[in-house]
């Protein structure tokens, strides 16, 4: 059901462990995905919700901060799309129609921005799917 309810810190900072995720399905996040996540999230992500965080900063920008640290520390992109999936069971609420049409198109320019789609990225954008569906 879709609900106004705005979303807090930690959404954001689970939907840059999500695109982490679909990245590093392969093992290496190229320069291209993190390029095509900025320009996302900069173009659309900005105007989906008006939130600032305590710094008084665009709150959006805790996906790219997540990104690129979790990218730093070489994290798991199966443990980080797992707990993206555990977040999402718990907090159904947040996940408008709107804001799950914009993961979808955000995960794939993500995978797509690098030589297309990688069957590791086709996995993992197809479990992204049904969970977005659930």
């Amino acid at each position: 059901m879709d609900t106004p309810q705005k979303p807090p810190l930690l959404f954001y900072q689970k939907m840059g462990e999500l695109f982490y995720a679909i990245a590093a399905a392969d093992k290496v996040v190229r320069e291209a995905e993190y390029t095509a996540l900025k320009n996302i999230v900069s173009q659309q992500w900005k105007n989906m919700d008006n939130y600032k965080d305590p710094f008084h900063t665009d709150a959006v920008y805790q996906i790219e901060i997540v990104f690129d640290w979790f990218d730093y520390e070489e994290l798991d992109a199966n443990d980080c799309f797992d707990s993206f999936a555990d977040y999402k069971k718990d907090h159904e609420n947040l996940f408008t129609i709107k804001r799950k049409q914009l993961i979808w198109e955000t995960a794939n320019v993500i995978a797509d921005a690098f030589a297309g789609k990688n069957k590791s990225e086709l996995i993992m954008l197809a479990k992204l799917k049904k969970i977005l569906k659930d």
